[in-house]
């Protein structure tokens, strides 16, 4: 395992995961009383695995078809203009 990539992964998702609707859905059914933690934190942390094997297998098919100079300018353009999306609806609401 390459540890470079591994904890650049982990520290990416972990901090893109940090306050999103992932994690305040969560934060939500651990606070209702009757609800087990550790079966919220199973049904939570299940779901992202799959989540991110989906995402991996996804990947790698793209990658057999799609060059990966054509992934990058995809994944940046698709950043940028959810970046102006966000920025947009900032300053018309």
């Amino acid at each position: 395992m390459d540890a470079k990539i591994f904890a650049t992964v982990f520290f990416t998702v972990f901090v893109a995961e940090l306050g999103d609707k992932t994690q305040l859905a969560t934060l939500l059914f651990s606070a209702d009383k009757p609800a087990s933690k550790w079966t919220v934190f199973a049904g939570a942390a299940s779901a992202l695995v799959l989540a991110a094997a989906i995402g991996v297998v996804a990947g790698g098919w793209l990658a057999q078809h799609v060059s990966p100079r054509s992934l990058k300018l995809l994944a940046g353009a698709g950043f940028v203009l959810i970046g102006a999306w966000t920025l947009r609806s900032a300053f018309t609401t």
